[in-house]
């Protein structure tokens, strides 16, 4: 057996279920042996695409996920996505062939690449080691929750494994959490007891049933209100004292709560600039915390008071077996009336700006919301349109919701609502873009159509780059370089096999609703021409904090 198939075999083997790529001559045999092994292969039109699919789908399933490239500028044109899952942090393992001869037109220095980046790496080096460091690679990923590049030398590729070698069939070993000391969870203890307005921000390692279980059994103890970052977004979704997001996203009777909380716990959190708004959302007086299993986490992005290493599921549960008399904390039935009332964006009055050529983009997405099925996942592109979606609809829990941001690449999103939607087949898959990401993208929209993917693409039209129009707009810049002439983007979708609409009004809506009472025998897009004479609020916030 060649070295590219004994790979692809333990790989899968070891549980790997998914693989997302483009194949060419390099990982030709290792992706099919992934494939003949069990694993799903998803061919993406475009490198980028596929890593991004990747990155959604292993952060939305909890799993490691793949994404299989030629050598050279397969690794390249999927960088920008390696590098969204290396900053997040994703559990996920890149197989790159490598061309290793020195007049190769295809060498480059693929480990200084990935190292750039944020990745690690890995490679494969002689037939006897290779099923071994394939295994180890995956490992790093699974426990460290690192992105991994695998190199997988052409040369090396070919070789003939030895029998013995084959170690496919071995299980790996589960993570285990990281337990936090006795005296870590007393000093947590004695803060959550003398607080009088605490609030739990949950972040991506709260992000299971059981975190979110401890964390609200805890917060009930205390009386502590309840937020996410934008990654956990949906985590405590039927609680009645939940904030929703923390950040630029957040409402402002969420924004007043928490400039008013004197003690705030970043749970599995990084309590960065943007979920604590450049640290505006910390009051003066704030004792803040910080719970994370990985110990150089703690403190990174700002000042903190106590600093615990531990897993937040068992850091909590160590919290609530310590005991401490229940509080009532920041829950009153005066503030429990006001988050009913007002707790949400949809809830916050404003004078809608659309005209008979443009609609509102806070009553697209509210009409929207009310629309489209509440079992639904949600993937935000980045551009200045993409608090709407993140604000205005729902989501059912913290799987419902997929912000690839780290990077803050636009053209991401659509391959984000792709990865999501196939960890997540029990739900509407629901891909909001701006203009710019979404041509940027288009070239996916022929893999939501072959995947038979019975998704909802909405497209947040300004016929811009809204960020730049708006932040160099005012100072009198000219834009012409940012601005575009009318596209339709609808028309762009039909010829790719989707049903499509263009919205100016509400009254457009009505297609959509149709289409999601109806069959859904194709993907639908949504071409909605949003006013665009001022930036958003939170893009706004966040150019002001630079």
């Amino acid at each position: 057996m060649k070295v590219a198939e004994a790979v692809g075999r333990a790989l899968t083997a070891a549980g790997v279920d998914h693989v997302f790529g483009v194949v060419g001559s390099g990982n030709f045999h290792l992706t099919n042996a992934m494939v003949a092994a069990g694993a799903r292969f998803v061919a993406a039109r475009h490198e980028g695409g596929a890593a991004t699919m990747a990155d959604a789908y292993a952060r939305t399933s909890g799993a490691v996920a793949a994404v299989s490239v030629h050598q050279g500028p397969g690794l390249t044109n999927a960088l920008t996505g390696v590098t969204e899952a290396a900053k997040s942090r994703t559990p996920l393992l890149v197989l790159a062939a490598e061309a290793t001869a020195q007049n190769s037109n295809f060498r480059i220095d693929q480990a200084m690449l990935a190292h750039s980046v944020g990745a690690v790496t890995a490679r494969v080096t002689t037939a006897h080691d290779a099923v071994e460091q394939a295994r180890a690679a995956l490992q790093r990923a699974r426990h460290d929750r690192r992105t991994v590049l695998l190199n997988l030398p052409l040369e090396v590729q070919s070789l003939e494994v030895p029998d013995g070698a084959l170690l496919d069939a071995l299980p790996m070993p589960a993570r285990e959490p990281v337990e936090p000391s006795d005296a870590a969870v007393a000093d947590l203890v004695r803060v959550l007891e003398t607080a009088r307005r605490p609030v739990f921000v949950a972040g991506r390692g709260a992000r299971t049933p059981a975190a979110r279980d401890a964390l609200l059994t805890l917060a009930d103890r205390y009386g502590a209100l309840l937020a996410t970052s934008a990654v956990a977004r949906g985590l405590f979704h039927e609680s009645p004292w939940s904030l929703d997001v923390s950040g630029g996203f957040a409402s402002p009777l969420a924004t007043e709560l928490l400039q008013g909380a004197d003690l705030i716990v970043g749970w599995g959190c990084a309590l960065n600039m943007w979920t604590m708004r450049h640290g505006s959302l910390i009051g003066p007086d704030a004792t803040v915390v910080q719970v994370d299993d990985d110990p150089h986490a703690l403190g990174a992005h700002r000042a903190i008071d106590l600093g615990v290493t531990g897993d937040v599921e068992r850091t909590a549960l160590r919290a609530l077996e310590a005991g401490g008399e229940g509080r009532q904390g920041y829950r009153t039935p005066e503030l429990a009336a006001g988050l009913a009332a007002r707790g949400r964006w949809r809830d916050v009055p404003y004078e809608d700006e659309g005209t008979r050529e443009r609609i509102d983009p806070r009553t697209l997405s509210i009409a929207l919301d009310d629309i489209l099925p509440a079992e639904r996942v949600v993937a935000v592109d980045s551009g200045n349109f993409m608090g709407y979606p993140s604000a205005y609809l729902s989501v059912p829990d913290e799987n419902g919701f997929c912000f690839t941001q780290a990077f803050q690449s636009i053209g991401l999103g659509l391959a984000t609502a792709i990865g999501a939607a196939l960890a997540r087949p029990d739900r509407l898959p629901v891909a909001t873009l701006g203009d710019g990401g979404a041509l940027m993208s288009a070239v996916e929209l022929d893999t939501v159509r072959r995947l038979g993917l019975p998704m909802v693409v909405v497209v947040y039209n300004d016929e811009a780059y809204g960020a730049e129009v708006h932040h160099f707009g005012p100072d009198g810049f000219p834009l012409d370089t940012v601005t575009f002439p009318e596209t339709d983007i609808a028309a762009v979708a039909r010829g790719y096999g989707f049903e499509a609409v263009t919205v100016r009004t509400p009254a457009d809506l009505k297609s959509v609703a149709d289409w999601v009472g109806g069959p859904r025998s194709a993907p639908l897009l949504v071409d909605a021409k949003v006013t665009r004479d001022h930036g958003s609020w939170w893009l706004e916030e966040a150019f002001r904090g630079h």
